[in-house]
């Protein structure tokens, strides 16, 4: 994610913000510039106030969801009027289901930073609008009273908002043993199951996909059963898969893969928008953290990660806590993130020179 500064006093702001907190104007995001920009308000609508021009008005879910998403305003007011992120939800909790609402907001919070991540690495987002049948689109539902499963399906992303809350969350990363389980990680995970047949299937690519994650034929109920029987996960998994859970077969790999890969991309753009760096011996030491039989197209972003996750890994004992990230990249791991890698950079590329 990147950093933002307010046009009035320069101050540091970020993305989820809507108010300077140094000298208290409003701020709203504006996606066609991906800038978080100050603005003035009127009656009827808000303007840029760095003299640009620029004529908006707020979503209409500005307090429902704590967006601060702006819709582009022509001069004609529309009333109820949302930004692109919250147009992609079709199902969420009525007004009165009041407990989920809370919930509800971080999800939409989490998805604006999914989309933000996405318009970055040139990834297309394409609405039901636009594909009836295979756009995509986002359902938030509450578990209270009802099941509800995350997951994927012909585009339609249905979260269990119960994922917002701290206690169930913890609870359910313990029971599966995950390193992570946070909303915004559900949804990257989920978005790599929307992009596959973009990415691998229709790019020509499953022959390669076969070779680094195996064969996605294989019958995914038998897996899920398997998995879920307690006898499937091998005991040396962190040898060749990012996550227990990607042991499950090749469409989760892939899926716990590719959430990965974001989480990598978010934490470096982060770290590049803050000015951050890491020297000897971090740096050296992400370096030659893994091997690889070959050249890989990911290997020096690999490095330099790996370098800024030791030294946030000794700043995160120093006080007391648990690693901020407790994984081990093996060669294998690696080879995966790389085909993700050169997926999505060929798919951007045809997206840009479109």
């Amino acid at each position: 994610m990147e950093a933002f500064r307010c046009s009035t006093c320069d101050g540091l702001v970020f993305f989820d913000n809507s108010l300077c907190l140094t000298c208290g104007s409003s701020l709203g995001y504006v996606r066609d510039e991906r800038a978080v920009v100050t603005l003035t308000e009127f009656d009827d609508h808000v303007e840029r106030a760095d003299g640009v021009p620029g004529r908006f008005q707020w979503c209409a879910n500005r307090l429902v969801a704590r967006c601060n998403w702006l819709v582009t305003d022509d001069g004609s007011w529309v009333p109820g009027a949302l930004c692109d992120s919250c147009r992609l939800t079709s199902v969420r909790p009525n007004d009165a289901e009041t407990d989920a609402l809370a919930a509800f907001a971080d999800a939409e919070a989490a998805k604006r930073r999914l989309l933000f991540q996405l318009d970055t690495i040139g990834l297309p987002i394409v609405d039901r609008d636009t594909d009836p049948d295979n756009g995509l689109t986002f359902e938030f539902l509450s578990s209270r009273g009802r099941p509800v499963t995350t997951g994927h399906q012909g585009g339609v992303i249905t979260l269990d908002l119960s994922e917002s809350d701290d206690a169930h969350r913890e609870f359910m990363r313990q029971q599966l043993g995950e390193p992570y389980r946070t909303v915004l990680g559900h949804l990257r995970h989920e978005i790599a199951h929307y992009y596959w047949p973009t990415l691998v299937e229709r790019a020509g690519t499953i022959d390669e996909f076969r070779t680094v994650f195996g064969d996605e034929g294989a019958s995914y109920e038998d897996a899920l059963a398997s998995h879920y029987g307690g006898d499937s996960t091998p005991a040396e998994w962190g040898e060749t898969h990012v996550s227990q859970y990607a042991t499950m077969h090749p469409w989760e790999d892939w899926a716990e893969t590719f959430a990965h890969y974001l989480h990598i991309h978010g934490g470096l753009q982060t770290a590049d928008s803050f000015g951050l760096h890491v020297d000897e011996p971090a740096r050296s030491s992400g370096a030659g953290a893994w091997a690889s039989a070959s050249p890989v197209a990911i290997g020096p972003m690999i490095g330099t990660w790996l370098g800024y996750t030791f030294a946030l890994n000794a700043m995160s004992r120093s006080i007391g806590q648990a690693d901020l990230y407790p994984f081990v990249l093996s060669p294998t791991v690696v080879s995966k993130l790389d085909f993700v890698h050169r997926a999505i950079a060929t798919a951007a590329t045809r997206v840009n020179v479109a």
